[in-house]
């Protein structure tokens, strides 16, 4: 089941990425037999993937597809280098907004570029060139091209609404079905070209020819996009089965060795690919075997039957491609981010993506997770009211050091003297908005004020002693909670309530 989805998608790929077909093809018998053979994910199949469109792409055109195969083998290699030193897990740190912004990024970029080859034209090189020739494309566009991807991307989205035929793969049933439309109808199409000896078409890896900052980016974008992706799609399989767990640190390794291997070889940067690996959970796969053979189906079919490839219209390859593409675009996750209040990060990521390019729009997408993450740190709501000459001031939220300065502000206008009661509803304080408070506090009091305090949910401070090593204990007057300290407290710094 695996081998029949794989063979159309690989080509897909590697004809939206700019690269010789037979390096997608490449690409898929190493991720089956080597990721699958040695990976820490049993159920995961690996192999050319629509997340790297874009970024081969970008490869090809500024390196050639020779030097792009060189800077795959050096970034499997340094695959190998993070999963030893078991810093692999470290990629799913990366906030989930990112991530599907950049999915989703990737995804909207293909879509737009394959309407173009579905159109019968070629695609531009960037998502800004796409949309602006494509009002031209559409006057001038190739009928019998149009047709064949109208009825790949109609029977893609029907087929699996049929009853009792889900068993057969809908990407499977699209190319077989308009391939023997277009052989007995449809003349006026492109159709995939492979060499007459595949094994002597392998174009061998080179070093590229650039700064070395510019292979070092190089070769760092295409092991942690490769990483992460093929990462997350192996958690995601794990939800799919109840079988052995991934281990994460080992698949980075044998992703890492397949991208060395099929860079080594001229074939495209492998990763874990979740429509395939879902396919091999859904049709039985009880063991990593199952992704190993998938790679011997692929190469076996290439070696010995590539003529009937060659049947197939580009077009057909370019309808499966833009529906892979728009289901990267998810509205479940766009739901589950916008109650979590992640939308923006996720908006903003994906349009940078799109527009700027993979590398600098995931940057731009951390940034502002960032940014974002330090608000919500700084973020205290402080309130102040005033009743019968008692001033209640409420505090908020999650209460840090970079918060401190607006503290300081709204306890710095209540009037000396006044009588003062603090509110604290606080998820975390920490020591330097502690210290704010108490340092007020002393002073309101030596002025002839009163403060009392009032912990609604203040747990994380308590323990806590200030720089001199008291407690925070005030006036038995004036605080309806009080603290007392005994010596061997006051010695190791912690308080009894």
């Amino acid at each position: 089941m695996v081998f029949l989805i794989a063979i159309p998608l690989s080509l897909g790929i590697a004809a939206a990425s700019g690269a010789p077909l037979i390096a997608g093809l490449v690409a898929a018998v190493v991720g089956g037999v080597v990721a699958g053979a040695l990976g820490g994910s049993p159920l995961q199949v690996s192999g050319p993937a629509a997340g790297l469109t874009v970024v081969v792409a970008d490869l090809v055109g500024q390196f050639g597809w020779a030097a792009t195969a060189g800077i795959t083998c050096a970034a499997g290699l340094l695959q190998i280098l993070l999963g030893v030193t078991r810093v692999g897990r470290l990629a799913l740190s990366l906030s989930p907004a990112v991530v599907h912004g950049m999915l989703a990024g990737i995804g909207v970029t293909i879509a737009v570029q394959q309407l173009h080859v579905v159109l019968g034209a070629k695609a531009q090189s960037s998502l800004i060139a796409n949309l602006a020739a494509l009002p031209a494309q559409l006057v001038a566009h190739h009928p019998h091209s149009v047709l064949a991807g109208v009825l790949t991307v109609a029977i893609l989205l029907t087929w699996p609404r049929l009853p009792k035929v889900t068993v057969i793969p809908a990407p499977l049933v699209a190319v077989v079905a308009v391939t023997a439309l277009a052989a007995a109808f449809l003349t006026d199409v492109t159709r995939v070209d492979l060499p007459e000896q595949p094994l002597k078409e392998l174009v061998l890896p080179a070093v590229p020819d650039g700064t070395p900052i510019e292979i070092i980016t190089a070769v760092l974008t295409v092991a942690l996009v490769a990483s992460v992706e093929s990462l997350l799609s192996a958690v995601a399989v794990d939800k799919l089965h109840r079988g052995e767990r991934s281990n994460l640190d080992r698949e980075l390794i044998g992703q890492g060795a397949s991208n060395a291997v099929s860079g080594a070889l001229g074939g495209m940067p492998v990763t874990g690919v979740i429509v395939r690996s879902s396919t091999n959970v859904a049709a039985g796969a009880r063991s990593r075997a199952s992704a190993i053979l998938h790679g011997v189906w692929i190469a076996a079919f290439v070696l010995a039957a590539g003529a009937m490839l060659e049947l197939i219209p580009m077009a057909a390859l370019a309808g499966v491609l833009l529906v892979t593409g728009l289901r990267l675009v998810q509205l479940a996750h766009i739901r589950t981010l916008r109650k979590h209040d992640e939308l923006l990060v996720y908006v903003v990521t994906a349009a940078a993506v799109a527009v700027l390019g993979l590398a600098d729009g995931v940057l731009i997408g951390l940034a502002l997770a960032i940014v974002r993450v330090l608000y919500r740190l700084a973020r205290a709501t402080v309130t102040t009211t005033e009743e019968d000459g008692l001033w209640t001031i409420r505090i908020r939220g999650t209460l840090v050091f970079l918060g401190v300065a607006s503290l300081v502000r709204t306890l710095r206008s209540i009037p000396e003297g006044a009588r003062v009661r603090v509110d604290l509803d606080v998820h975390h304080l920490d020591h330097a908005a502690y210290e704010a408070i108490e340092d007020w506090r002393r002073g309101h009091i030596a002025r002839g004020g009163s403060v009392e305090l009032n912990r609604v949910a203040f747990r994380a401070a308590r323990r806590r002693p200030t720089r001199s090593g008291r407690c925070w204990r005030s006036s038995r007057r004036t605080v309806s909670a009080r603290h007392s300290c005994s010596s061997p407290a006051r010695t190791r710094g912690s308080c009894r309530t």
